[in-house]
């Protein structure tokens, strides 16, 4: 691929024509293999219960439990030997992607999300197809910036264009899609980023509707707010969303756990937990049916193709009746935890599905079953069940996600049904942040949180916490005196291109800050002013500066500064001693703090790259090496993506003249360069000869 780069270089397109047409691309792909993935999983559901179980009628009802085993049983293999990463909901994996790896991931996830999740989802397990096609679009888009060696950022750009024409195209909801990307992909909003996924969000629709359709996900009537107090109960009901998202959320994590201590090798784990789904699909219609629920609502019939239970699968079809008021109170209420349930022991078996579908179906039960509550106990309220499922679609995603706006626009979207908004954000808002309070961990993050990744704002905050304030400030800051005058503080600016200055009293103590803004302010109060008692000469920096500033102290972490800067908005604060509040030791800024992050990341990943080199120590055919580059080596001045090197040969770190760099496709190799590398026992002479020149 690299015949696209240097078509690339040669061609030099304008920037804005390469953001332009790479979206479309991105989106357009994306929406195809949304297509293709849809297809599959129907294709695959019709083969196990419409095809194979007519053929053995005999085992009746069993079949549940027998087509979700055969799926696991062929999807598992896919996941354990060809792409690890395919394992669960997916989501998790992009955003260490993002954070960690520059957008980086393996252009074979694509294909292996796609056919382990089709065989999950297709046979039975309780998934969802977002989680799934999200991964599939961000690994489409960073493939195609590894093909056009882009950099980091543009990665990064094209995985969350990915990211958003996958919901885009799932659920028809291009503008859930967009907000999806943002709020739990990128934790920030950038206009070049935003215009990007506008295009690629666009372009998927367009593909899926063409193939799918334009109709939105469920057919809803129409629902009304009566009442203005009637977004109380709404409100009560994103509590009780924010408890069933914790729930949820718990429930994965420990069967995760479970299953990643049954010693059994991965391959055959999702087949356990599909035995255990199936039995529980099995049993629960029988027991409803013992307990006032008909039959026809506890799918006890034949043929099974109609009859497949609630919990399997995305469950849209019955959210649909739900939504139209048509479900017992008794189902809904079981169905609040069995479907939770279903989907932790599908994912958390190491199955591949997404825990979006699961989420809007758990909301749905809740706010179904809420409605009936309020509709048995409050017979003089104008209570209408389908509207109180419809929110409760939005509250439950907003509580496992962590992501209101998505929840709100993606139920508006799947409905069509613009009446609600003000319960839909009411009850959204209140899950997400009772959920976050009680809960901090998303249903996302919690994944990475048991890695020792834990994000906030964007950022992996493990990284942030483990380097110090004294390591990147500026140790000799230029600073101005409180007593020198406005005409003075006006040439530091001009001679420096500085934006502000530490400001110190006559004896040298810290006695403020100085910025720009704060020049700007006093030269327009100053031409406000029609009787001018003083000149601009006469005003000294005191007057302008801000006394008592905020402080960083140099023994704390950087993501404590990073919070002192956020209530304000401050680009710099001054560093003084603890013991001392007026010593001046240093100055860090927004520039400092990204440095920060490099100098950690590059930490974590040199502790990684040494606890694999324990680990691995015992297998024979790969291992470390570390080769000095030789003066007649044929690889100085080169970059490392023009070596020619296995692909099964990483560079780890290169260690420079005392510095540790952790090495892209782009840093260049020098002389002298301690240069670690993980490659095969084979081919360890082949790179001591290409690297030390011997």
């Amino acid at each position: 691929m690299t015949v696209l780069a240097r078509l690339l270089d040669r061609l030099a397109p304008r920037e804005g024509m390469l953001l332009l047409f790479l979206p479309v691309l991105v989106g357009a792909a994306t929406g195809y293999a949304a297509v293709l993935f849809i297809r599959l999983i129907a294709a695959i559901h019709n083969l196990g219960y419409g095809v194979l179980a007519p053929l053995a009628a005999d085992v009746g009802r069993g079949w549940f439990i027998v087509v979700p085993v055969l799926g696991a049983l062929l999807g598992g293999p896919v996941i354990a030997w060809f792409a690890a990463e395919a394992k669960g909901h997916g989501v998790p994996e992009v955003m260490q992607a993002l954070i960690q790896r520059g957008g980086r991931i393996r252009p074979r996830v694509a294909v292996a999300k796609i056919l382990a999740s089709a065989l999950c989802i297709g046979t039975g397990g309780s998934a969802g197809r977002e989680g799934p096609i999200v991964q599939v679009g961000s690994t489409l888009g960073s493939a195609m910036g590894q093909w056009l060696k882009l950099s980091d950022e543009r990665i990064k750009n094209l995985v969350a264009c990915g990211a958003a024409a996958g919901i885009a195209a799932t659920f028809n909801a291009p503008l859930a899609g967009i907000i999806f990307s943002l709020e739990v992909l990128l934790c920030e909003l950038q206009v070049a980023v935003f215009g990007n996924v506008v295009i690629a969000a666009v372009a998927s629709s367009i593909v899926s509707r063409i193939f799918l359709g334009a109709r939105p996900a469920f057919h809803v009537p129409t629902y009304t707010l009566h009442a203005p107090g009637e977004i109380v109960l709404y409100t009560l009901l994103g509590l009780f969303a924010a408890l069933a998202g914790i729930f949820f959320i718990r429930l994965l994590d420990t069967l995760e756990n479970i299953f990643d201590r049954l010693p059994l090798h991965l391959a055959l784990r999702p087949a356990v937990g599909a035995f255990c789904l199936g039995m529980v699909a099995w049993f629960y219609p029988h027991i409803l049916s013992f307990m006032s629920v008909f039959p026809e609502d506890s799918r006890l019939g034949m043929p099974l193709l109609a009859n497949v239970p609630h919990i399997y699968g995305s469950g849209f079809d019955f959210i649909d009746q739900v939504l139209q008021g048509r479900a017992p109170f008794l189902l809904l209420f079981a169905l609040v935890f069995l479907k939770p349930l279903a989907t932790a022991l599908t994912l958390g078996s190491g199955n591949s599905g997404g825990v979006f579908a699961p989420s809007l179906f758990t909301g749905a039960m809740l706010g179904g079953a809420y409605g009936h509550f309020l509709k048995l106990f409050f017979p003089d309220l104008p209570v209408e069940v389908g509207a109180y499922a419809l929110v409760g679609m939005a509250s439950v995603f907003a509580a496992t996600a962590h992501a209101p706006l998505t929840a709100m626009l993606i139920v508006f979207e799947m409905s069509n049904d613009y009446q609600l908004i003000l319960p839909l954000m009411a009850a959204g808002m209140t899950a997400s942040y009772v959920s976050k309070l009680l809960h901090p961990e998303s249903i996302y993050t919690i994944k990475l949180a048991r890695r020792g990744i834990r994000f906030e704002q964007g950022r992996d905050l493990d990284i942030m916490q483990g380097v110090r304030v004294e390591e990147v400030m500026c140790r000799n800051p230029v600073t101005i005196r409180s007593d020198q005058s406005l005409a003075d503080l006006f040439i530091l600016f001009q001679e420096t291109h500085h934006q502000g200055f530490p400001v110190l009293d006559p004896e040298g103590r810290l006695y403020g800050m100085v910025s720009m803004q704060d020049l700007h302010r006093t030269l327009q109060r100053f031409h406000e002013e029609e009787d001018k008692p003083r000149s601009l000469k006469s005003m000294t920096v005191a007057e302008v500066a801000t006394p008592d500033p905020v402080v960083a102290h140099p023994d704390e972490p950087i993501w404590q500064a990073i919070r002192k800067m956020a209530p304000r908005d401050l680009a710099r604060l001054p560093v003084v001693a603890r013991d001392d509040p007026g010593r001046l030791l240093g100055m860090i800024s927004r520039s400092d703090i990204l440095r920060a992050y490099q100098v950690g990341l590059m930490r974590k990943q040199q502790d990684q790259a040494l606890r694999s080199r324990m680990e691995l120590r015992h297998a024979a055919e790969v291992g470390f090496i570390e080769v000095v580059v030789g003066g007649n080596s044929r690889c100085i001045g080169k970059r490392i993506r023009d070596l020619p090197l296995h692909q099964s040969t990483s560079i780890v770190s290169i260690n420079r003249a005392g510095n540790l760099l952790v090495p892209t496709s782009n840093t260049e190799i020098r002389q002298g360069d301690l240069v670690t590398i993980f490659c095969r026992t084979r081919h360890r002479e082949e790179l001591h000869r290409l690297f030390a020149g011997r």
